[in-house]
Order: C-alpha cells, then structure tokens, then sequence
C-alpha cells in the first residue's frame, strides 16, 4: 500500500490525517488476518521515525525519507514524488524479483507513485482516490481554496494508469466514470468500515460523568478536522439560532468540537481561536467546548455522550465519522451530500439535511432534541444500519479486487453489480 502524504499510525483528527488513515490501518490488519502481507509506505515526517514499524501482526509500515521532515504542505509534496519513487523501488530491490504481488495506492499523490512502480514490477495497480478535485471544487465551501490544476491532472493520469478504481460509494463510482472517463468496468464500488468491536452502543451517563458533562445536557458533537470543507462553523452557527429561538436551552446545551486544524483550516492563524471567536460574536461561547484529536476508546465516550453527532460538511468520500456515532447508538444529522447518503439512512438512522443553511439546521436539531423517543428510534436504527459496515466485509470485497486484478488475462473478471 502507498499513503504518501500521511501515515495509518498518525492520530486522526487533525493535520492530513483522517477518515483515510483509519481506512489505511483498519483494511490492512484486516487483510493480514485473512494471511495477506501488506507494506505500507509513507512519507517520513521526523527524523526519530524508525525505517520500518510493526503496525499489526502481518503489517508493516515504512517511513520513506523524501524531502525535509516537517514543514511541508500537501500542495507541496508532488515535488518530493520522485524521492518517495525511489525509495520505494529501493525497498523492494532488496529482495528477489516479484516480491510485491499488487499495489494499492490511497490518494492521488500515492496514485501517481503506484504508476511508476507497476510498470517497474509488472503487478496491478488498485487505486482509491478517497477524495477527487473535481469534485471538492464543484462543492467548494464558503472561504475554502479550489484545488489546483495539477491535482487535477494527476488524478486524471492515475485514473488512466489504475487496472482498478476501488470507489467507497456508487456515487464515487459514478463520479469516476462521469468526471474522469474511467472505464465503468475497472471501477467497483467497495464501502468503508468501521470496528463495530470500539463503537458500539455504550451507557451515556457513565460517558457524561467521564467527561465532565451533566446528565441532562443536550450534547451536540461535531467530529473531525477543522476546515472550511468540514463546515463545523455551520454547527456554531445553527447552535446559536437554535438557543435564540429556545433560550431555556441554553443552560442545557454543550456543542463539542471534537478535532484539530487542517487543509485550508491551517492558513489561519488560529483555525480554532476563529471558530471560538465567532462563537463569542454569536454569544454562544460558553457552550462551545473544544476537544483535541483523541484515540478510538474516547472519541467512541464521546459518541455515547452526544444527545446527536452534527456532520455538515460540504462534501464527503463516504463519511466515516457519521457510521462511527450510528454504531454507538448515537444519531447523525448530516448534510445531503457525497457519501453521507450512503452512510446515514435518512430517517431511519439519523437525518440529511439539504443545503447548508444554518437556520434549517437549528430547525432540524431543535426538532429531534425536543423528541426524546424519535431520538430512541433513530439511535436504534443506527445500530441496525452500522452493523453492515464491518471491517471484515470491506477487507473481503477488497480480496475479490484483488482476485480480479490478479487474474490472467484470458480470465476477464467484472466486479460491477456484485
């Protein structure tokens, strides 16, 4: 596996890191439970970084040195593509030929690695784009930066070089195939997991007590990096309508923004002093409470600990954050859009609202807070919903792409519809 510009053991939450890292991490120890060997190469980011590490039994990660450890921006890593390159192709000229059975390249800056060391090896190439351009830019958020037309053209080419195309959703699928002219026979739709063994449902009382956080609080969460992409200021903003219509709720309610900076949320000065300064502006700042990235464990008390999990993000791959709260019994208000159709089953398991429009937010959570049994339905129904969405049917759909890529020619494999 290639992950170029961050690594499956970084915390998720903030920087580069995100849904995509637990998508790395979660797949390969699943794969290496079926008796897969995976390598996965990234970007060295310290120099205190060993060269390999022992992730999981069966999965190796390897810490490329390319370009200086710290200080590099996303936008600025293609220029350091040719170092990663070659210390990939370093790694494996260490041993016999044909050691690397199959690539499987996240992210268009892995993609265009992937590319290089296929034809150099002679194995398949598996791509996941996780995120497209053309798409982002389609549904660029209010102050957010287009993606640049290098990304594009890159992702253009990866797509052209990949013998698959692994989609999180049909709506990916379809994107790939609509925006990029993939071919509809190399794209197959394989949907994210999430380790129902960490969220699952849990006593929200005792969560409330671990975090300091009364019982009778209405608790709205939002997880995940802040960025303009990930619209938290959307949450703040519906908050504060919501407490204007409602004013004894006030004393009740606790909005957390559970995450750090990230993307464009880093040229700030101070991504989250600004999203506490508009809550100050919006005379809410006593109820907006900030928490750092935290790991699995917590973030699933906190999931338990949400009265309901806001995500309104412009635009989302698949939405990993809004499976992970459904799986804890906790449910999701989150914006119509990308992969969140797919993850949140409207009306069953937590509600899509069109557009981002703060009032029809704190229209739609005023609402649900109001109706503790309608809460008490969709929470189970989120249960029920999550309970699809194994890591273990992820890593076994991903075998089958790999079967297909693997087969000779002769054998021609088609995946779509199954």
């Amino acid at each position: 596996m290639l992950s170029v510009h961050t690594s499956p053991l970084d915390q998720p939450g903030s920087g580069d890191a995100g849904g995509m890292n637990v998508y790395i991490v979660e797949l390969a120890r699943r794969l290496a439970a079926l008796g897969i060997e995976v390598e996965v190469f990234t970007r060295a980011t310290s120099s205190d970084l060993p060269p390999v590490v022992e992730a999981a039994p069966g999965v190796r990660v390897r810490h490329v040195v390319a370009g200086p450890f710290e200080g590099l921006s996303k936008d600025e890593l293609p220029a350091q593509l040719c170092a990663f390159a070659r210390g990939v192709l370093r790694a494996e000229a260490g041993h016999d030929v044909g050691w690397y059975d199959l690539i499987h390249s996240h992210y268009w800056l892995s993609g265009q690695v992937g590319a290089l060391a296929k034809e150099r090896w002679g194995v398949p190439l598996v791509h996941s784009m996780h995120t497209m351009a053309k798409v982002k830019n389609a549904l660029l958020a209010k102050g957010d930066l287009p993606e640049p037309r290098a990304r594009v053209i890159g992702e253009e080419q990866v797509v052209e070089a990949a013998d698959w195309l692994v989609a999180n959703t049909d709506e990916e699928a379809r994107q790939l195939v609509d925006l990029y002219a993939a071919e509809p026979d190399d794209v197959v739709t394989v949907n994210p997991g999430v380790d129902l063994d960490v969220f699952r449902p849990g006593d929200p009382r005792a969560a409330r007590r671990r975090l300091g956080l009364a019982d009778d609080a209405i608790v709205l969460a939002f997880v995940g990096r802040i960025q303009p992409l990930k619209a938290p200021d959307v949450l703040v903003r519906a908050a504060a309508h919501l407490v204007a219509a409602r004013p004894e709720l006030r004393d009740r309610l606790v909005v957390a923004i559970v995450g750090g900076p990230s993307g464009s949320g880093t040229t700030a000065p101070d991504a989250l002093a600004g999203l506490g300064g508009l809550a100050r502006r919006l005379g809410i700042a006593e109820v907006v409470r900030f928490v750092p990235p935290v790991p699995q464990d917590e973030l699933a008390r906190w999931y338990h600990a949400a009265t309901l999990v806001a995500v309104p993000s412009y635009n989302e791959s698949f939405g990993l954050v809004a499976l992970e709260a459904q799986a804890c019994g906790t449910p999701v208000v989150a914006a119509a859009t990308g992969g969140l159709l797919t993850a949140v089953r409207d009306g069953e398991s937590g509600v899509l609202v069109d557009g981002h429009d703060p009032r029809d937010w704190a229209f739609v959570l005023g609402d649900l807070v109001g109706d503790p049994d309608r809460l008490a339905r969709l929470g189970k129904g989120g249960i029920a919903h999550a309970q699809g969405f194994g890591w273990p049917v992820t890593a076994a759909r991903t075998l089958d792409v790999y079967a297909a890529a693997l087969a000779p020619p002769e054998q021609s494999v088609s995946l779509v519809g199954r």
